[in-house]
């Protein structure tokens, strides 16, 4: 398969990796932090579970007089006879895991962007911000038939092979594109929970296609042992057809006359749309995860913004 040279093409439909970089300079006022304004959607309960740096045990020592007694070891000093303290140190950096999308069912656009541009766009943002602010960042990037895996590292040269990554992914799609593999969500969610560990953050950019049971049990794994928020990325024209729309669609093999007089056929692709809204909403409350929801007609640097509760320009 080979890749689309997008160097005269809309950067709405295809982005470049030199694009991608471009937007480091502007994602400065993103935070993920957990101190949020209160029009964030990590604000209130989110907020609370979201780690941020944290502590990590170095050694046990014996309590000096006039010490923090807070910090004093009760079960050590119990069986020792003697009182032992707790030394921590703040943690140096901490892990975050990009998912990023862009399997044929992103490419779809029906207002301004693609949603496999949304997707790129957003996740370049804070994946920039995020080594700005000293912690490592990596990921998987994957297509229908090829995932490339990044292990969060804290070097520029890293984050330029990973929007690179997202690019050429995302330059592989096109409409005429015949995925010879069978990539689905739930392998990449597999790969992110074997290697991520726990006290991580988890970034999942996706339209959430192929969406059922399992990737619940794997989401729910996930946000259990680290910070989880899920980016889904919609498009008007899924939530109401308009019912006098007629296409031509195709999966790159078969192609079929798409008619939306037929009030059965809009209802079916409204019912399949809201459910899988349905289900991460659902499980958004029940395992306590923020979703951040991405939709087509607006820039990704605007919506994060939105999102995020920043204020101030983008200078």
């Amino acid at each position: 398969m080979s890749q689309h040279d997008n160097s005269t093409q809309d950067p709405r439909i295809y982005v470049s990796a030199e694009q991608l970089r471009r937007l480091g300079p502007r994602a400065r006022s993103l935070t993920l932090l957990a101190r949020q304004p209160a029009q964030s959607v990590l604000n209130g309960r989110y907020a609370s579970r979201l780690r941020g740096r944290g502590l990590d045990f170095e050694e046990l020592r014996h309590y000096m007089p006039g010490g923090d007694v807070r910090t004093i070891d009760w079960k050590v000093t119990a069986r020792t006879g003697e009182p032992h303290v707790r030394v921590y140190t703040e943690e140096r950096d901490r892990q975050t895991l990009l998912l990023v999308d862009q399997r044929v069912s992103m490419f779809f656009g029906s207002q301004v962007y693609m949603k496999s541009v949304v997707a790129a766009e957003a996740a370049a943002l804070v994946a920039q911000r995020v080594l700005a602010q000293g912690d490592r960042v990596g990921g998987f990037v994957f297509g229908d038939d090829s995932i490339a895996e990044h292990r969060p590292q804290r070097r520029a040269v890293a984050l330029n092979q990973f929007l690179s990554s997202v690019a050429k992914a995302n330059n592989m799609l096109n409409a005429d594109l015949r995925p010879q593999g069978s990539i689905e969500l739930n392998d990449v969610l597999q790969k992110a929970s074997r290697i991520v560990g726990s006290n991580a953050l988890v970034l999942v950019f996706s339209d959430f296609d192929g969406l059922n049971a399992q990737s619940e049990q794997l989401i729910r794994k996930l946000s259990a042992a680290n910070d989880l928020i899920l980016f889904p990325v919609t498009d008007a024209l899924a939530r109401q057809l308009p019912p006098t729309m007629r296409a031509a669609i195709s999966d790159g093999i078969l192609q079929a006359d798409f008619d939306a007089r037929d009030p059965a056929l809009r209802a079916r692709v409204k019912a399949t749309f809201l459910d899988r809204v349905t289900d991460l909403e659902d499980w958004s409350q029940r395992y306590g995860f923020p979703l951040a929801p991405l939709e087509t007609q607006v820039p990704a640097l605007d919506q994060l913004m939105q999102l995020f509760g920043l204020r101030g320009g983008i200078g």
